[in-house]
């Protein structure tokens, strides 16, 4: 298999993440995080990822600072797999991600897991991109500037 290519170097803040984030198992590996999952027999168990292959992804998670490595809370001997605050960064990357796919992998009636308010239990707001003066922003109203 050939191996991918580095975007280590790319000037483009979209590209540089993907060499930790562009494969499909690591986003639902930090999705499960987000949902309360930290230990390596947790993740193999909801994703059915090859221990392998889940290894690969969760080191390379720990070694870009996504995931910190900490004993386990139960006191036992495990360690467990903590998001790090670049890691819990992500949420909202993840929750656009989420809310893209319910609007449009789904039909209406279909039933899906629901991000909602912990609090309140209402659906969360969806996720705007919004200027500095709070205007809501569509790919028309912006542009990419390069050094």
């Amino acid at each position: 298999m050939p191996k991918r290519t580095s975007h280590e170097e790319a000037a483009c803040p979209v590209a540089r993440p993907l060499d930790v984030l562009g494969d499909g198992w690591t986003l639902l590996i930090v999705r499960d995080a987000f949902d309360g999952l930290r230990r390596f027999g947790q993740f193999q168990k909801n994703l059915g990822l090859a221990k392998n292959i889940l290894s690969a992804r969760l080191a390379n998670l720990v070694a870009n600072g996504v995931f910190e490595l900490a004993p386990a809370a139960d006191g036992s001997p495990y360690q467990e797999y903590v998001l790090t605050e670049k890691g819990r960064a992500l949420f909202p990357v993840v929750t656009a991600l989420r809310q893209w796919g319910e609007r449009y992998f789904f039909t209406d009636d279909e039933p899906r897991a629901r991000l909602v308010d912990r609090a309140s239990g209402s659906p969360v707001a969806r996720v705007e991109v919004r200027s500095a003066d709070g205007r809501v922003l569509g790919p028309d109203d912006t542009e990419v500037l390069l050094p």
